[in-house]
């Protein structure tokens, strides 16, 4: 076994894929505690905040994605992707990594290209059941393929896949608080009806614009709201059965308390929702490249193990669904029973051993 291994971690713009490399770390720490671990993520994004608070090292790429909105803002893209090449260059000079980890979002790239052109190991991440366009080009010369979903093989080389499910936050997989304990944390009410809406790490306008016009809807009810609206959002006045914040750092907390979940389908909150045994009511981003979330979601749905509610159709059909869902019992106990069958607990231990077992073999 080495004396000491380095890995670099790349990635990040989201949620998605950063709290999975959060646990890819935590589980490579704990197997190998002499291990160095240094994360690359793009200068700006929410990886620059999230990752320090998790206890690690971060360095910060100058990088954009392809803005598919407005293409006169992608003049400067190739300006931007050669100036992170000699970033990655200086980082890689300073730290010498024997192994790099991609786990998506566009600073991961020019991470993991300049270390295939170094020779040093590399493997990817792939969350969604659909494979990025970078990681395929990456995955090539990739060592191994860690997916989230089975069945990539027509995304990624067979013989390079382990199908190892999504690393979940461990505050997440090994929560053990009570719904009294959750309900207490957000000051609300233990006895009665709780629903959840988080469309993601970056908020999720369509849902936000729906709950914030039927408060009253749930306040009538006597349901109570835990909801995370993201940086973009500000309007809805808050109310006394709401609890609403930008972002919710103890989410263990509000699966929890949280009686129905209305999401976003990327493939970490699938993941999270599986792990906690949700109910949920899925609204899938309908922008995501290839429509993935929409597939995600499905997944489920066909699977009764949870409901769907198209992004052009939440105006009519969101809020229904949810107050038919909180007043059936049964229904919801079928889908958090179905939900959990998916759940896979140590992705992030299958990936860190795979990971140590290979080059420590070298």
């Amino acid at each position: 076994m080495r004396k000491e291994i380095k890995i670099i971690i790349a990635g990040g713009g989201t949620g998605g894929h950063i709290f999975p490399a959060i646990a890819i770390a935590g589980a490579l720490k704990k197997q190998c505690p002499q291990i160095a671990l240094l994360f690359v993520g793009a200068k700006g994004k929410m990886e620059m905040e999230k990752v320090p608070q998790a206890g690690y090292e971060i360095k910060g790429l100058t990088i954009a994605g392809f803005n598919r909105s407005n293409i006169f803002k992608n003049f400067s893209l190739p300006f931007k992707l050669l100036k992170s090449f000699f970033q990655v260059r200086s980082i890689f000079s300073h730290f010498k990594p024997d192994a790099v980890i991609g786990v998506g979002g566009y600073s991961s790239f020019p991470v993991l290209k300049f270390a295939q052109l170094k020779n040093i190991p590399t493997f990817i991440q792939e969350a969604n059941s659909y494979g990025g366009k970078s990681n395929i080009l990456l995955s090539q010369k990739a060592i191994k393929i860690f997916t989230g979903t089975p069945d990539m093989e027509k995304f990624f080389p067979a013989n390079k896949i382990i199908f190892a499910g999504n690393p979940v936050r461990e505050s997440i997989s090994t929560s053990s608080v009570s719904k009294e304990e959750a309900c207490a944390f957000f000051g609300i009410d233990a006895t009665k009806k709780t629903v959840l809406s988080v469309g993601g790490s970056l908020g999720a306008a369509s849902i936000n614009k729906v709950i914030s016009k039927n408060l009253k809807s749930f306040s009538e009810r006597n349901i109570q709201l835990i909801w995370q609206t993201g940086k973009n959002f500000t309007s809805g006045a808050s109310s006394e059965p709401v609890y609403k914040s930008e972002f919710i750092t103890k989410m263990d907390y509000a699966y929890k308390a949280a009686d129905v979940v209305i999401s976003r389908s990327g493939a970490m909150s699938v993941a999270e929702l599986e792990v906690a045994k949700k109910a949920v009511v899925f609204v899938p981003y309908p922008f995501a490249a290839e429509d993935h979330q929409t597939a995600n979601a499905k997944k489920l749905v066909d699977k009764k193990a949870a409901l769907l509610v198209k992004d052009n159709e939440v105006d009519e059909k969101l809020i229904p669904t949810v107050l038919r869902l909180l007043q059936n019992d049964d229904e919801r106990f079928l889908l958090e029973n179905n939900i959990a069958k998916f759940a896979i607990h140590n992705a992030d231990e299958i990936i860190a051993s795979e990971i140590l077992k290979y080059l420590n073999a070298q």
